[in-house]
């Protein structure tokens, strides 16, 4: 028998065919015999997720209608079923799986990629076959068939499976019950709107009130200081004393107890030159490039994570989904072969330093499942480069970069420390001196400003007088900044334990926090989708729906990141083997009995100071029932029931899909705006009516942005 391969979506798939000679069917491609193949195979897909969890009324006809007294929902099983508009490749995948004895999971190499090959296979019914699976980081032919002719056992697999399943249908249970609990109450308190609540979500738009809240509550103090500009022999620089006092009158009178003018000289009594190197920078994780692309170029993390998918689907990057900042002798050795070579890529040579790899970059005790993200071994022509998007190019240039630094000098600067007597008061100075550009000739240089910029320093003496100018400078204490879009991928990370410093995206402490390293920015695009948040160029700000929430479930656990994070970390021992998600989802059962004791105690007392205008979803049962489905123009945003049409959510970023709520003088309802968003084609719909009145039926079919009739 063949073996059946089944990859995660078409894409995949077609990189897995392109390694070998194949025909393509309807849903499946067909690989002929080979070396990796001796009796050739069947390749298959899936488009995402083809099976998801039940709708609770499924379970209990009583959990379809949003009251209090119908939580919690608890299902003793959970149940799947084949997601809608995707039977029919859900028949092709199950024929083939259910014909073979061997079956290979080359889906994405992750936990969720192990969660979509196994709720597919258990729906197909088959059982007792070999499961093989394959494990790569890169997609180009070679690395694909060397993948297939040395395939993993499932053991691991399988424990990503029970990390993923569980993490899947806990998310599933917090929104079910929390969502219904919290927007009943607050409807309750007469705020007519949906509250979507997430286990990782809401933490997550509670950290961003909280530093809101720090923002607007901030009192700004006056500050003063002394500073001095002095004049040497071969040129200026400033200096500023140790003293900050609330009142000009302290500093002046330290100044004049000292018999301090204007124009007393002063002496320099120290002068240290220390020369320092700071080595390249490690190889990015996801979260790194996330973090940098943002700030350079206001990328937001969802789109970064989708631009490098592309990339590595164009075989010119590793797997970015990574959280691992190192790579292997084995991916070094490649690197190290083909450095002239990566240097064309960016036409940009250098002499190389060494060859020899170091513990900062190559230490295959630090990578498990994946590597760093590095380029891959396929050079690009200048023509292709040229294809690119200009973020692809971007991105795809600052991994190169970043690859090519391990292999380039270290950054040599010399650091001069100044003390500057004025009559016994010691004025400080430090200035710094660049010696070898190194790696950073890689780089653009940042743009430089006035809290960043250390001043070139001009020839100075010890012991040289030089002539002053004494002033008092008054300043102000600053409110924090808010956040960015790649700060808050940070900020998630570390569960708030942000980097201050603009330019460091290495992330403070090695803990889970909020969400994994593959679902950070879709999180941030889900609370940003359901109204909690705005980005306005690149500044991440609480809506009032946000702070409706916020206010809603402070106090509680669902407003804890440690809460999240801890549970984070039990869900990996699952995927470690050290723990199992029975256990796991046993917890989140009394968590949700505990919510639904605690929290109407606890909003009896809250207030919440903030009136919002009634949603177009307050009348009805449930939230899901005014999403109607995913917007098949963006991808992004999700088409919504507005008063009198659907349009997509995304419309604020451009996005112009809608439908009519009247067409022919017909009503669309939302299960048929539903088929046409995620099928492209409605049932036959009864009583158009047409310009000269007749009535007809007919089908709707969504065709390249339009609605056009379909006549049986």
């Amino acid at each position: 028998m063949k073996p059946v391969i089944l990859a995660e979506k078409p894409s995949q798939a077609k990189a897995y065919a392109d390694a070998f000679t194949s025909r393509k069917h309807d849903g499946y491609m067909e690989i002929s015999p080979c070396q990796t193949f001796p009796e050739g195979a069947f390749l298959t897909w899936g488009v995402g997720h083809l099976v998801e969890l039940k709708e609770p009324h499924t379970y209990n006809p009583s959990w379809k209608r949003w009251s209090l007294g119908s939580l919690p929902i608890l299902p003793e099983r959970y149940e799947f079923q084949v997601a809608q508009g995707k039977y029919k490749q859900f028949q092709v995948v199950k024929q083939l799986i259910r014909g073979t004895n061997m079956v290979i999971n080359a889906c994405d190499v992750d936990r969720e990629g192990s969660n979509i090959f196994y709720s597919i296979y258990y729906m197909t019914g088959a059982r007792n076959q070999t499961i093989k699976r394959l494990w790569i980081n890169s997609l180009e032919a070679d690395e694909v068939r060397k993948g297939f002719e040395n395939l993993r056992d499932n053991e691991k697999d399988l424990q990503l499976y029970e990390e993923a399943k569980a993490r899947q249908i806990s998310d599933w249970l917090v929104g079910m019950n929390a969502s219904r609990l919290y927007t009943l109450l607050l409807k309750a308190k007469g705020i007519q709107q949906v509250f979507p609540i997430g286990r990782v979500q809401s933490p997550t738009v509670y950290l961003i009130y909280q530093r809101q809240r720090e923002i607007e509550t901030f009192v700004s103090e006056p500050f003063f200081e002394a500073e001095a500009l002095f004049t040497a022999a071969n040129g200026t620089y400033k200096g500023k004393a140790k003293l900050k006092e609330p009142k000009r009158e302290l500093i002046a009178e330290a100044l004049n107890s000292r018999n301090i003018t204007k124009r007393s000289p002063g002496t320099i009594s120290e002068l240290t030159n220390t020369d320092k190197r700071m080595p390249p920078p490690q190889l990015h994780s996801l979260s790194t490039l996330q973090a940098t692309a943002n700030r350079r170029w206001k990328a937001s993390p969802a789109t970064v994570l989708k631009t490098m998918q592309t990339l590595y689907e164009k075989k010119l990057v590793s797997y970015p989904r990574t959280d691992t900042r190192h790579i292997t002798p084995s991916e070094f050795n490649y690197l190290a072969a083909s450095v002239e070579k990566y240097q064309e890529v960016i036409g940009q040579t250098f002499e190389i330093a060494s060859r020899t790899p170091k513990k900062r970059y190559v230490d295959s005790s630090k990578v498990q499942e994946h590597y760093a993200i590095i380029p891959t071994k396929k050079l690009p022509t200048a023509a292709a480069i040229a294809k690119l998007a200009p973020l692809e190019r971007n991105l795809y240039e600052e991994v190169v970069r970043t690859a090519l630094a391990m292999f380039h000098r270290d950054y040599l600067y010399t650091e001069t420390k100044v003390t500057t007597d004025v009559n016994g008061l010691p004025f400080f100075t430090t200035g710094k001196t660049e010696r070898d550009k190194g790696w950073k000739e890689l780089f653009s240089a940042p743009k430089k400003t006035k809290d960043t910029e250390e001043p070139a320093l001009p020839p100075l003496e010890q012991h040289e007088t030089v002539q002053s100018e004494i002033g008092i400078k008054e300043g102000a204490t600053q409110p924090p900044k808010p956040y960015t879009e790649g700060q808050l991928i940070a900020m998630m990370k570390t569960c708030g334990k942000l980097v201050e410093d603009q330019s460091e995206t290495d992330i403070l402490k090695e803990i889970e926090g909020l969400g994994t390293e593959a679902t950070r920015s879709g999180i941030i695009e889900t609370i940003k989708r359901h109204g909690y948040i705005s980005v306005t160029k690149n500044i991440v700000s609480i809506t009032d729906k946000g702070r409706v929430l916020c206010q809603a479930i402070e106090g509680s656990l669902l407003a804890s990141p440690s809460m999240t994070a801890k549970w984070e970390t039990y869900l990996k021992k699952i995927g470690n083997g050290d723990g199992t998600g029975q256990h796991f989802l046993g917890s989140v059962s009394k968590f949700i009995e505990k919510l639904l004791e605690d929290v109407p105690v606890q909003l009896e007392k809250q207030t919440i100071d903030i009136v919002l205008p009634p949603s177009p979803s307050s009348n009805r049962s449930s939230y899901t029932a005014t999403e109607v489905a995913p917007c098949p123009r963006c991808k992004n945003g999700m088409i919504v029931a507005r008063k009198s049409f659907y349009g997509c959510s995304n419309y604020k970023n451009g996005c112009k899909q809608t439908f009519p709520g009247l067409f022919l003088k017909k009503k669309l309802t939302v299960p048929q705006v539903k088929l046409l968003c995620t099928k492209g084609k409605t049932n036959v719909i009864k009583g158009f009516t047409s310009a000269d009145g007749k009535k007809f039926d007919a089908s709707l079919e969504f065709k390249e942005g339009k609605l056009e009739l379909v006549f049986v």
